[in-house]
């Protein structure tokens, strides 16, 4: 039914760091090995918003915002694709969405807040 599930969102202090994950589990292995994944964010009364891409051959991009701090990675054995987090923000405080653009497929999201 879900096609990515997310986890690994939680609650951490300003400066904190957290490792999302993103997980394909119904997906062909040659299917997940040819997409491009990407991570989105939401915060209350905003729109959702790219913070990470990372292409089949591994060409990653970040907006200013989070460019030296988050970090996206993939386990195409895995069907995983992952989301490190460093130095957290209290603006960074979001619904983290996986998203694959050519399927547009979205996981249900998984919460992180990070407090000052």
């Amino acid at each position: 039914q879900v096609q990515l599930q997310e986890s690994g969102g939680g609650l951490v202090q300003a400066g904190g760091s957290l490792r999302l994950s993103c997980k394909a589990p119904r997906m062909i292995l040659s299917v997940f090995n040819s997409i491009d994944m990407e991570w989105y964010r939401q915060a209350p009364g905003k729109q959702r918003e790219l913070v990470a891409s990372i292409t089949s051959d591994r060409v990653t991009n970040y907006p200013d915002s989070v460019k030296g701090r988050f970090t996206i990675s993939r386990d195409n054995g895995k069907r995983m694709v992952y989301l490190q987090m460093n130095s957290l923000k209290p603006e960074d405080t979001a619904v983290y969405y996986c998203h694959s653009k050519s399927q547009d497929y979205w996981g249900r999201g998984t919460q992180v807040t990070v407090s000052s």
